[in-house]
């Protein structure tokens, strides 16, 4: 894998493409000579920079096929630097060029030391496209208190909690036990302009359902035995605030139509009382349900549903967010540390890697719950993996090597092609973005089997 930034040159003439071979050495330079050659060696490389050649067959004296290419490529990569290169000077051509989205213009004849210059400055635009985009996403994940992470699969469910947070409509955070659906319901509080209210947060499936609507909508003296005195609800609590519903997919079906009547009214009645009482509250949920699976086991109402997703935040599992298990199991490992007081300063190679190759089928929570016992447990100043206490059984191979990495990845990509394709190589090679021979080279080199394969 080669540590040279990566350009694409799209150029018919073959002798111009070997001048510029040599003469770009210090480039990875790929070469392109039409516009459907372009577009596959684009897709497969990711180039930074391309310089584009106006006249393209079928048409090389005209622009409007190098035109179509940029067009192409603005489509399918926009963070890409596009130069175009043509011996045409009408300027129409060049403000149609920039206008449809090319980064610079370069009239012919090449001068390779110049159009370098061009290219270095479009790499080094690009680079720091790249690192703000980065750095963007990483701050708006640790903009959100109690969430540490790295995955850009969770820097995404950030991004959108930032987003949805200053309006004032209800949220459905959706995710497995254990994945910091509490921590994001309090960032969406702390992130509105409900922040200086009360957060009230109610676990819809840990209170049995005959107190569950007391503890709800409250209730007045004497609405039962036992009510000696009037008692607000969590929804009248949060007046000026958020409500959090925890769990919401197991709210009892008997309940189900007085709390969409609050959603659609915004007003509650205490149980035992007469009149009505307005509450200003932003509602988010939480469910480790799939709530359309259970509207068809006709456990959940349809119409209280689509009252509670008004924007759906799907969160992912830990084994889904790479790398983000070694990130939280140092931090917590410094958080344990110091709250009980334990000289625990490292994490051997050995229970890291198995930190990396554990399923969590707990998520955030079960690695907390390891690391503090790892903590608590250690013998020396280092957590093993023994102090881990995982299930050996559940440990995937993880490689580190980049060439395993790399064809394993290769491999998964061309299986999944060729199976979209039904078998096709060609289809399965435009779709991958190279050339038929060369899926073969690699389908040879990866051991992928003929099974896969029809004539095609």
């Amino acid at each position: 894998m080669s540590e040279k930034p990566c350009i694409l040159i799209i150029e018919d003439d073959a002798g111009l493409r070997e001048q510029l071979s040599w003469s770009f050495e210090r480039y990875e330079v790929i070469f392109a000579g039409d516009r459907k050659e372009a577009i596959a060696k684009l897709r497969r490389f990711e180039p930074s920079v391309v310089t584009l050649d106006l006249g393209l067959p079928p048409d090389p004296s005209g622009f409007e096929e190098g035109l179509n290419t940029l067009r192409d490529i603005v489509s399918l990569a926009p963070g890409t630097k596009v130069i175009m290169v043509t011996g045409q000077t009408d300027r129409r051509v060049a403000v149609e060029a920039i206008s449809l989205g090319a980064y610079d213009f370069y009239i012919k004849p090449i001068d390779p030391h110049a159009l370098a210059l061009i290219i270095d400055r479009a790499l080094y635009l690009n680079n720091l496209e790249k690192e703000h985009k980065q750095l963007t996403a990483l701050s708006a994940a640790q903009s959100i208190n109690g969430v540490i992470t790295g995955s850009p699969l969770m820097q995404k469910v950030c991004r959108t909690i930032q987003k949805v947070a200053p309006n004032n409509i209800t949220i459905l955070l959706n995710g497995e036990s254990g994945t910091g659906k509490e921590v994001l319901a309090r960032a969406l509080h702390e992130q509105s302009d409900r922040k200086a209210g009360p957060f009230i947060a109610i676990n819809c499936a840990a209170i049995p359902e005959n107190l569950l609507e007391s503890e709800l909508f409250g209730y007045e003296k004497g609405a039962f035995t036992g009510a000696v005195k009037q008692t607000l609800g969590k929804i009248e609590l949060a007046h000026k605030g958020t409500l959090f519903l925890d769990e919401i997919g197991d709210l009892p079906l008997s309940l189900q139509p007085k709390l969409l009547r609050f959603l659609q009214e915004r007003i509650i009645e205490r149980l035992g009382g007469r009149s009505p009482i307005p509450v200003d509250v932003r509602v988010v949920c939480a469910t480790h349900h799939q709530l359309e699976e259970l509207i068809q086991a006709h456990t959940f109402r349809e119409d209280l549903y689509y009252r509670l997703s008004e924007v759906t935040i799907s969160i992912p599992p830990l084994r889904e967010r790479v790398g983000d298990a070694a990130i939280m199991a140092r931090v917590l490992l410094a958080k344990f540390s110091l709250e009980y007081k334990r000289p625990v300063k490292r994490i051997s190679q050995e229970a890291l890697d198995a930190i990396h190759r554990y399923s969590w089928p707990g998520n955030v929570r079960e690695l907390e719950n390891r690391m503090k016992r790892a903590v608590i447990m250690a013998e020396s100043p280092q957590i093993t993996l023994a102090d881990l206490d995982l299930p050996l059984h559940d440990l995937k191979a993880f490689p580190f090597n980049l060439k395993k990495v790399r064809d394993d990845a290769e491999r998964e990509a061309i299986q999944r092609a060729l199976n979209y394709c039904n078998g096709n190589v060609s289809k399965a090679a435009e779709l991958l973005g190279i050339t038929r021979p060369t899926l073969y080279n690699m389908m040879e080199k990866l051991n992928i089997g003929d099974a896969l394969v029809q004539e095609n």
